[in-house]
């Protein structure tokens, strides 16, 4: 596009025009913006700054999509001047641009990436249960749309991305992923209050929530990207130190190997500030999966992975673990219960573990009514209340158990192809930290590390909320660049590139 553009005003004899056009625009935009109020500006300037870079590449777009789509709750209620879902339409820009891209080099063509069937195959079962949804126009076509925006991405990325993208890609997902760190290390130790049932017990801070304006999918969402950011950092150690003992050159600088445990010390921060034990439980699992997959030798990595969890049961037994954390990851377990909520008296106590019970056998209820399709993709919240318990009748949005949740949606169906693709995942995802190298490594090792804190978190919640799916989008296309370049991507400079005698990873989607 770049030299298309170029070319247009260079055979014209006109090269001045370009800079002038360029000048002008931005002295009417600078009009404009006067006329707004400071948070607005900002927005409206962040939005055609983006627009511009996604019309030279369309990655750009997407990981701007992201940022601006996990501003939507934040947009709904402070400013309203910005349309909230506006993170959708740079999903749109970006997939015209790649059109149009493929378009103008008469190479236009739909990529098999590796996964591509399984993700297609989830899709297709969220289709199927629509057929008799509860409630299609409203719950069923958005939630398919937000998988085909998965879908989409995924392809994007894995079509547009070379190796030399892979770093860069990885630094906008951990930037995304600092600032929405940022916003809630300044809700917890700086800004001083917030929304009273976020008031941590006992003490004056109020739970991190970012932009999202609800703590557990937040923490969620900063704990996967936390995930990718630590896997980077620890193999970018583990080659700089493995070259300093030998003596060997090491082209990359201590503070550009580095770089990323910056956003990784925010986002675990964020994480702990949260207050949230289901996205802390995904985590510490998480750490668990990526020490397993760290020692080439995975016998080591098992050790290792044991090694951490007979540190954690030491430091629980000595009590040097805090007091607040302890009881926060185990006082749900005294009202915990697999058996029918409806007779058990709610207390102050175990209102929030029963409340989530509840929601847990009403989706069992509607799975039991239709067992092999659900009631549709998304519309978990319009069924339920024909199959509420009597003493809740307000339904949470989905039933904060997300195979619980599919079940109910998608029926038996719908569950068997998530649990396919992810499956997938997770062995493509080991395939690659045992084959790859460099910062493919630490990606996949970080992808990983994400993989099984989605898998575990949704145990309690549902993390496809506030446009998260963006970012499982991106890690999946990420994956793909891994898989599909040899997995051999070196960590000294953002131009390095694949080697070429590296056995490739082939597709087996």
């Amino acid at each position: 596009m770049d030299r298309v553009l170029s070319r247009f005003w260079i055979e014209r004899g006109r090269p001045a025009a370009l800079p002038l056009g360029l000048a002008l625009a931005g002295a009417g935009w600078g009009l404009v913006l006067a006329r707004l109020e400071p948070p607005a500006a900002i927005l409206w300037t962040l939005l055609a700054a983006l627009a511009v870079g996604t019309a030279f590449e369309p990655l750009v777009g997407l990981v701007g999509a992201l940022l601006l789509g996990l501003l939507r709750a934040y947009l709904q209620t402070e400013v309203p001047q910005v349309p909230a879902q506006i993170g959708h339409l740079y999903v749109a820009l970006a997939a015209a641009v790649w059109v149009a891209h493929g378009l103008a080099r008469r190479d236009l063509r739909i990529p098999t990436p590796p996964l591509l069937l399984p993700l297609l195959g989830f899709v297709g079962a969220g289709w199927l249960s629509l057929w008799n949804a509860t409630d299609l126009a409203a719950y069923g076509v958005p939630e398919l749309v937000k998988w085909l925006e998965v879908l989409l991405v995924f392809l994007i990325v894995a079509d547009r991305a070379q190796p030399r993208h892979l770093p860069w890609l990885v630094g906008g997902v951990l930037l995304v992923g600092a600032l929405q760190a940022g916003v809630g290390v300044y809700q917890f130790a700086l800004r001083g209050d917030g929304p009273d049932h976020f008031l941590i017990p006992g003490t004056d801070f109020y739970r991190a929530y970012g932009t999202f304006e609800q703590p557990n999918p937040y923490a969620g969402y900063v704990s996967m990207s936390a995930a990718l950011a630590v896997g980077v950092v620890v193999v970018g150690f583990q080659e700089w130190w493995h070259k300093r003992r030998h003596s060997e050159r090491v082209e990359a600088g201590f503070a550009f190997v580095f770089l990323p445990a910056i956003p990784a010390v925010l986002m675990i921060t964020a994480l702990g500030m949260s207050w949230s034990r289901g996205a802390w439980i995904g985590f510490a699992a998480a750490l668990g999966a990526m020490a397993v997959a760290l020692p080439r030798r995975t016998r080591w990595g098992v050790l290792l992975a044991g090694t951490l969890v007979v540190l954690f049961l030491l430091l629980y037994a000595t009590g040097l673990l805090p007091a607040a954390v302890v009881a926060r990851l185990t006082d749900f377990a005294a009202g915990l219960r697999l058996e029918d909520v409806r007779g058990v008296g709610i207390t102050p106590a175990n209102y929030a573990v029963i409340e989530r019970l509840a929601h847990w056998q009403s989706a069992l209820a509607m799975w039991r009514a239709r067992f092999w399709t659900g009631v549709g993709l998304g519309c978990y919240e319009p069924a339920y209340t024909t199959f509420a318990l009597v003493n809740w009748p307000i339904a949470l949005g989905h039933a904060h158990n997300i195979y619980l949740n599919l079940l109910a949606e998608t029926g038996l169906v719908g569950l068997l192809a998530y649990a396919l693709l992810w499956g997938a995942v997770l062995w493509r995802t080991w395939q690659a930290t045992r084959r790859a190298r460099g910062l493919a490594r630490g990606v996949a090792i970080g992808l990983l590390g994400a993989w099984v804190h989605l898998a575990m978190h949704n145990l309690f919640d549902n993390l496809y909320v506030n446009n998260v799916h963006l970012l499982v989008g991106l890690m999946l296309g990420l994956l793909a660049i891994v898989l599909t370049n040899n997995g051999t991507l070196c960590m000294q400079t953002p131009h390095s590139s694949f080697s070429r005698r590296e056995k490739p990873l082939r597709s087996a989607s």
